[in-house]
């Protein structure tokens, strides 16, 4: 009967295997970055970390979401990304000597592995193709980065809500876009209000162009909506 170390081991190394960074090691490799991955619980609200604040590792999620965020002087968050299971984050803050760019909050109730950064960083040194797998998936955080910023000096807000529908509905199985979290998690992420997205998203569904659910928007023909972002941005 297998112990319930082996089975937490177990269970780690298949969270790992999940995370693109990890996904083609050999199981004995994973099981080493498996033996230090520490499990961190968070309820929802809860911060695993704040701006500035030194760096202790790197995160894979295990389950739940972690919303990434940075405040303004006046207060104002503006989300970065809603990190997922499988997917890792805080890689580039193990190098940095100013600790974590961001705050992170759960906005449901999460389970995150903490990859601490004295065993990563000699795990690194010892294999350089981790070191390469980890640069991919700074790259892929920093396109989305650049996209976002793209998003945010389009001119207005029904400007932005369209381009995000217009840019997610293209792999949304059958129209229906799951949203990141909450409506309040999307207005932070195109950077205006809960109030002025729920007012755009109401002209948005009185013209019949989408339906509106709880975690849900449904785009019912996209080439509406891409017309309408191609004239609010001057190109039709």
């Amino acid at each position: 009967m297998p112990r319930p170390a082996d089975l937490k081991l177990t269970g780690l190394t298949g969270s790992l295997r999940c995370c693109q960074i990890f996904s083609s090691l050999s199981g004995e490799d994973l099981q080493l970055i498996a033996s230090f991955a520490s499990p961190i619980t968070l309820a929802k609200g809860d911060y695993l970390f704040h701006e500035g604040e030194a760096s202790r590792g790197f995160y894979v999620m295990q389950s739940g979401a972690i919303n990434v965020h940075r405040v303004s002087a006046a207060g104002k968050e503006q989300v970065i990304h809603v990190f997922r299971a499988g997917e890792s984050f805080a890689e580039a803050a193990l190098a940095s000597p100013t600790g974590y760019p961001a705050d992170a909050r759960a906005v449901e109730a999460s389970t995150i592995l903490l990859l601490p950064k004295a065993p990563v960083l000699d795990l690194i040194g010892r294999r350089p193709d981790l070191a390469l797998r980890m640069l991919g998936s700074m790259s892929a955080h920093l396109r989305v980065l650049v996209g976002m910023l793209d998003d945010l000096t389009l001119k207005d807000v029904e400007t932005r809500l369209l381009n995000w529908l217009v840019k997610h509905g293209r792999t949304a199985h059958g129209g229906v876009i799951k949203l990141p979290g909450t409506k309040r998690v999307l207005a932070a992420e195109l950077g205006t209000s809960s109030e002025t997205l729920s007012r755009t998203l109401a002209r948005l569904r009185d013209r019949k162009l989408i339906t509106v659910a709880a975690r849900t928007i449904t785009v019912h023909d996209p080439a509406p909506l891409a017309a309408m972002l191609r004239h609010n941005l001057g190109e039709a």
